[in-house]
């Protein structure tokens, strides 16, 4: 438990109904009853947990009522940061919750850092630090699936399995130890055989974890999905049809889009971060210039490419440029205009110069194909294989990357039992695994890993 109280505001600055300030810590009740005053109830601080009251927040040094107030007080353990905890609950407004926030400060709280009642939740043993990351990912979560993978996690069902593998790793552990305590016994030839076969089944574990991470990354922070192609081949129709309004601006007039467009979209719970860019082509215009080196930049940065042809036009020489910047890429390649006509692109041709996974007819003006491109987003995202419900998701590319870590040690750990060398050799590398899952939970973890998963947070979680 830590030693000082802290204060924030809890809810988005901006006018609404109700804004909430938060306090926790060893003083936060003692500090409600200086700034409170209950309507009815006087002794309202001795009550049992989750009682409601009524009255005001009035400024101690005047007698000045600052607003009409709900306050509630939640007593540790029993509350999120398993300490005391006191809310109030004001009238929403940049004014009334700035004030009260002041004058909370001014009896002795000090203002939360960035996610710093999670971080006490985590400290407390409230949460595990998966749970706690959990948090954050609810809060910014884009679609129903995101969400449900962040409830799933905030509930422990990560945190379960990976608990699961540490003890299967500490039971293997304490087997190789047991030979160190006495080296001059060989392993029998069954216990030996029984290791490996626990170090490939632990090992099918931590593939069916990482198999579906990419789409858990996906599930959590979205696809960054880029519209390319030439001048005028509708890469801004495109989006309009996509987001169902009219975002972007649509003419005849080539190089209308100079500057890059973001929106994000949900296709059946998959977020997708889609981004229009300029056209790419030859130009002495400064300001379309800088917006093609804008696109080429975002184009690196993409997990995914619709590459926009026009079916009017068939392949230019702007076409084959394109095509060259994006063959190295996941692409979609999609033929618009076929409403205008459909017979000029050669996909014999285009086949021979990138490798798309799909190819696609569309109007975009016409709403002709959206349906079959959305379905086709979702195929080469999730590959058929995974859907929020069904499973453990490692959406975090922190976790992602401590599986990855632990795995390899845990193979090489297999491949020491099998070549026989040294026992200790093959704990150090049991040990590591178990510790680095650890990372996941928080079991073993450093401070300034902690400071830097809590640092994106924001201030009142």
């Amino acid at each position: 438990m830590l030693n000082d109280t802290i204060v924030a505001i809890a809810t988005p600055l901006g006018e609404g109904s109700i804004g909430v300030i938060r306090i926790s810590g060893p003083e936060a009740v003692a500090v409600g009853r200086r700034v409170f005053q209950p309507k009815v109830n006087r002794h309202w601080y001795v009550q049992d947990n989750y009682k409601l009251v009524y009255g005001h927040v009035v400024d101690p040094a005047n007698g000045e009522i600052i607003d009409e107030v709900l306050l509630s007080v939640m007593r540790g353990p029993r509350s999120f940061t398993a300490e005391d905890v006191v809310e109030i609950s004001c009238h929403g407004g940049i004014v009334p919750l700035r004030r009260v926030l002041e004058v909370v400060l001014r009896q002795g709280a000090r203002l939360a850092e960035p996610g710093e009642f999670s971080k006490r939740a985590f400290l407390n043993g409230r949460l595990d630090l998966a749970q706690a990351e959990s948090v954050i990912d609810i809060i910014r979560a884009k679609t129903d699936a995101g969400a449900k993978i962040a409830i799933s996690q905030l509930g422990g069902k990560l945190s379960q399995q990976i608990n699961e593998l540490q003890q299967e790793l500490l039971g293997l552990l304490a087997g190789i130890e047991a030979t160190i305590d006495f080296p001059e016994d060989d392993i029998p030839d069954e216990s030996l055989q029984n290791m490996v076969d626990r170090c490939t089944a632990l090992i099918k574990v931590f593939d069916q974890l990482l198999e579906h991470a990419a789409t858990g990354k996906v599930y959590r922070e979205g696809l960054r999905t880029v519209i390319v192609g030439k001048p005028n081949v509708g890469k801004s129709s495109l989006l309009n049809a996509l987001l169902r309004e009219q975002r972007a601006i649509v003419t005849d007039i080539p190089g209308t889009t100079r500057d890059v467009i973001e929106e994000v979209i949900n296709i059946k719970g998959v977020p997708l971060k889609l981004i229009d860019t300029a056209g790419f082509r030859e130009t002495q215009d400064l300001v379309e210039q800088l917006g093609v080196e804008k696109s080429r930049a975002l184009l690196q940065q993409a997990d995914l490419v619709l590459l926009v042809l026009d079916a009017a036009t068939g392949l230019t020489d702007d076409d084959l440029q394109v095509v060259d910047l994006v063959k190295d890429k996941k692409v979609l390649v999609i033929i618009n205009k076929i409403d205008i006509d459909r017979s000029l692109i050669d996909l014999r041709q285009l086949q021979q110069l990138i490798s798309y996974s799909d190819i696609l007819e569309i109007s975009a003006q016409k709403n002709i194909g959206l349906e079959r491109l959305e379905q086709s987003i979702l195929n080469l995202v999730l590959a058929g294989k995974v859907t929020a419900a069904d499973q453990i998701v490692v959406a975090n590319s922190r976790h992602k990357n401590a599986l990855e870590r632990a795995k390899e040690h845990l193979e090489e750990a297999r491949r020491g039992l099998l070549a026989a060398v040294p026992a200790d050799l093959v704990a150090i590398d049991l040990k590591s695994a178990w510790e680095i899952l650890g990372e996941i939970t928080g079991s073993h973890v450093t401070e300034d890993l902690i400071d830097r998963i809590f640092a994106d947070f924001c201030i009142g979680k």
